[in-house]
């Protein structure tokens, strides 16, 4: 026989009978899991660097929060009941430190998201470096269960929602949590869960995000569509450009307000304000939020190549859709490329 009495954020108050027994054998494995703070750390960093960073929409600010998160869990490991598995008590610490570090703050967005029109071809590019942009992460520091919770155009649809909505949606939906597992975390209600995901639905359903922006691996055609897209780039072959993007293609480039929309436009903002020529401009290939993404170099006065952009491409078939060109440098190194070519690099046969 078994009596329990359980309150918030207490332990078990009674129990008698081999159930307790078997609860305190769990729980005491749990808790053992604390003991060794460098191997928790390695066990989970990189699912909640992924979490922080959905949260965030910054991978530099996603891995401060995950470091605050094993600072936090190291002070409170004494306190740890084993009620919940360590990684869900984990992810509750994330979840909460993520929400503080918003408050305040206003949402990280891409161009396109800011809700003007797209520009048109011979449009003066402005550039706004106050604006704190969403930013990609690197596939490999990361751990997704699903590609597509952690896809760029996801990320950026999160960005729209309120923190809390924002918190509700990815517990829910991407961590499979209950609305009750998800209520105690947050100090809420469920029913209060319930009615903030239901808005968050709303709201990402307006935007058209759906489960067909998931690319799958990709197929011999698309590896051949970008090997012959960093080929025309090396040679700066605008027309073979355009024609490997789909006729409504956009592109948007921060820390450029402007955004661009079809081929033919956007083959005229390469041709005409992209600075290199032909033989200029390497590409090195990454993965970026479950995309394929890639490092463009620019040639510079003294011969060698510099980095320019980081380009994470959305394909639709054997064409490519969306390109998001960013041009903060410190990505090329938060992605394992390096800062600098020499001026002989040429790309070779194979760039993925």
């Amino acid at each position: 026989m078994t009596t329990a009495r359980t309150e918030r954020g207490a332990e078990l108050v009674t129990t008698t009978g081999p159930t307790s027994e078997r609860t305190s054998e769990e729980q005491a494995a749990k808790a053992a899991e604390l003991d060794d703070f460098p191997t928790l750390t390695q066990r989970y960093q990189r699912e909640l660097l992924a979490h922080c960073y959905r949260m965030s929409g910054s991978v530099h600010e996603a891995e401060d929060l995950v470091q605050e998160t094993f600072l936090r869990a190291w002070k409170a490991s004494a306190d740890f009941q084993g009620r919940s598995s360590v990684r869900t008590w984990l992810y509750r610490i994330a979840t909460n430190d993520c929400l503080t570090n918003l408050e305040g703050r206003p949402r990280r967005p891409l161009p396109a998201g800011l809700g003007t029109a797209d520009a048109m071809a011979g449009d003066a590019l402005e550039e706004n470096n106050e604006i704190a942009w969403l930013e990609p992460v690197p596939d490999a520091a990361v751990v997704v269960a699903e590609r597509d919770s952690i896809r760029l155009a996801f990320v950026a649809a999160l960005q729209h929602l309120p923190a809390r909505q924002r918190a509700v949606l990815i517990l829910r939906d991407v961590l499979r949590w209950s609305a009750a597992e998800t209520a105690e975390a947050l100090e809420t209600t469920s029913a209060a869960v319930n009615s903030a995901l239901q808005r968050a639905h709303a709201q990402l359903a307006e935007r058209g995000l759906t489960e067909e922006t998931v690319q799958p691996d990709l197929n011999a055609a698309q590896r051949q569509l970008l090997d012959r897209y960093v080929d025309a780039f090396w040679r700066k072959d605008v027309d073979t450009i355009v024609s490997l993007l789909t006729a409504e293609a956009t592109w948007d480039m921060p820390p450029f307000t402007s955004w661009f929309r079809g081929a033919e436009t956007i083959g005229w903002l390469i041709g005409n304000e992209c600075p290199g020529g032909a033989c200029d401009m390497p590409m090195l290939a990454t993965q970026a939020n479950g995309q394929p993404a890639y490092g463009l170099y620019m040639r510079t006065a003294q011969g060698d190549f510099a980095p320019f952009q980081l380009q994470v491409l959305e394909l639709a078939g054997d064409r490519v859709r969306h390109v998001t060109a960013f041009f903060d440098h410190r990505l090329f190194e938060k992605f394992g490329l390096p800062m600098s070519l020499p001026g002989d690099y040429e790309p070779g046969a194979d760039t993925r």
